[in-house]
Formats: C-alpha cells, structure tokens, sequence
C-alpha cells in the first residue's frame, strides 16, 4: 500500500468510528425510559454529572491556555513551537469531547438498560454494550483522525523531525487524561466511601438504595471517573502508542528502504482495527445471564481474528 492510502484508510476509519458512535447514541435515546422515578434518578445523576465536568473542564482551560502559550513561544527547534501548540490543543479538545460524549451517552443509557432488563437480558445488553461502542468508537474515531491528519499536515514526508511537532497531539491528550483520571477518581471513592459511611453504616440504608443521600454523588463519581476518565485515559494511551511507534519506525529504520512503511504501519493496523472492532460488535449477543462472558469473548475472537488477518495482509 502507498502512503497516501494508507492515509485514506486511517481517515476513512476514524470517520467510519464516528459515524458509528453517533449512529449508536441516536439508537440507545430511542429506547423507553422507564417510569417517573426511574427518569428522576437519572436526571439527578446526569445534572451531578454534567456540573462536576462543567467545573473540571473550565479550570483544565485554563491549564490548557497556559501551557499552549509557553510550548508556543518556545523554539521550533525543540519540537515545540507554534505547529506544536496547535496540535497540543487539539488533542487536549479531543480528548476532552471524547470523555464528555462518552459520559453524556453513559448517564442515559443507564436508565434506558435498566428498562430493558425488565424485558430480556438480551435487550438490557443490546443497550448497555452501545454505550460502551459509543465510548469507544469516539475515542479511537477522534484520536485517529487526529493523529492522522496533522501526520499530513506536519509529516508529510514521515520525518523524525516532522513527527516532533505530532507528539503535542499526544502531549495535548495526555495533560487531560491526567487530570481527568486524578479528578474523577477522587471524587469517586470520595463519593463512594459517602455513601457507605452515611447510608450503610449510619442509617443502615443499603449503599444503592434511592434513599440514601449518598446514591446520587456515588452514581455520578461512577460516571465522572469511570466513563469521562476513563475514556480520556484509554485515549491518551491510543494516541502515545501509535505516534510512538511511528517515532520508533521513523529513528529506527531511518536511511533504510521501505522505511516509510515502517513508520505508516501503526496508522495501518490502527485503521483496520477500527473495522475489525465494529465487526466484532456484532457478534456480542447472549440469551441469558450465563452466556454474557461467552458474547463478549466472542466478540473479542471475531474482532482479533480480523484485524490479525488484515495486518498480515
């Protein structure tokens, strides 16, 4: 494959990956949401939600604002500079969409899967598995087309130099998993030991029950540190990785021939495991309680079957 397509397919894939996780958000919001309590519940946890990023987020701007500025007035000639600075808050808005529509989608799909569990187990995990593809189909879908399209924009000619000025895509990306992660995760076990103390221990309410104070605080740092984080970290790792290993190929098989395809091969493998990974979805299924782990295992195989033969290829 020449370069520029394997370009095109990296493209194609992250668009596709998007398209994908729109198309499975619109698919989840259709389903019933239940009774007036259950729709309360899950309004308290979505307005807790949406507040607590709302008020990370401004003061990660402010992180943001000041770090692209000194990486803006520092020398090209380091890998930094003004094509550095651009990147580096690209990824850190990327990365931060990706966490936010992760979790928008996660605070409404769980009223929408507990609905569903009234039904079949089958459908509670029809829903409950398209929050999750939502996640991460956002992820790798803005993450790719990130790094594929300022490897065009900067690297063109896949230099060591070029790929400099790629990794404050990664640097951008990184600086808001940090944050996110530490943040949610504190306000997590914060919340949860909460509930514990208050409800369990001092009121001698079980830790999920509507009544105790502490459910909703519990149920939002679940989705501010376990949806939000997580995807900014999973993202963040997905983006090192593959301009990592393009940095490897480019030093590595520098002077070498057919080095260029060394240095394009991650942007390959992560395009087709895109299509591999929406591939597998479809084979997530399960009829009852004790199959779940075979569906996800089964999707997993078709997934990596896929990708293994089209990276040989």
């Amino acid at each position: 494959m020449t370069n520029n397509s394997i370009f095109t397919l990296a493209a194609v894939s992250a668009a596709i990956a998007l398209v994908f996780a729109v198309a499975k958000y619109f698919g989840i919001m259709k389903r019933d949401t239940g009774n007036d309590t259950m729709r309360d519940i899950s309004r308290q946890v979505q307005e807790g939600a949406a507040a607590f990023l709302k008020a990370e987020y401004k003061w990660l701007t402010v992180f943001v604002i000041v770090v692209s500025a000194a990486i803006f007035m520092s020398r090209p000639e380091d890998g930094l500079g003004p094509k550095t600075a651009i990147a580096f808050i690209c990824g850190a808005l990327a990365s931060a969409t990706a966490g936010y529509f992760g979790m928008h989608t996660a605070t409404r799909a769980a009223l929408r899967t507990t609905q569903a569990a009234t039904n079949s187990l089958a459908d509670a995990l029809s829903v409950s598995f398209s929050s999750g593809i939502v996640m991460g189909m956002s992820v790798v879908g803005l993450a790719l087309l990130g790094v594929t399209g300022f490897t065009i924009a900067y690297a063109s000619d896949l230099s060591a130099s070029g790929l400099e000025y790629v990794l404050g895509f990664s640097f951008g990306a990184s600086s808001i998993a940090l944050f996110s992660r530490v943040g949610g995760g504190i306000f997590t076990k914060a919340a949860d030991v909460g509930a514990d103390l208050v409800g369990k221990i001092e009121a001698g309410i079980p830790e999920d029950d509507p009544r105790n104070p502490g459910t909703i605080a519990d149920n939002v740092g679940d989705n501010v540190g376990d949806v939000a984080g997580m995807g900014a970290d999973l993202f963040e790792s997905y983006v090192g990785s593959i301009i990592a290993a393009m940095a490897l190929g480019a030093f590595a098989y520098a002077g070498v021939e057919h080095a260029n395809g060394m240095v394009m091969l991650p942007l390959a493998v992560a395009g087709v495991g895109i299509i591999a990974s929406i591939i597998g979805t479809f084979f997530v299924k399960a009829a009852d309680e004790h199959a779940l782990h075979s569906a996800l295992f089964r999707g997993l195989i078709m997934a990596s079957i896929a990708v293994v033969g089209a990276t040989y290829w």
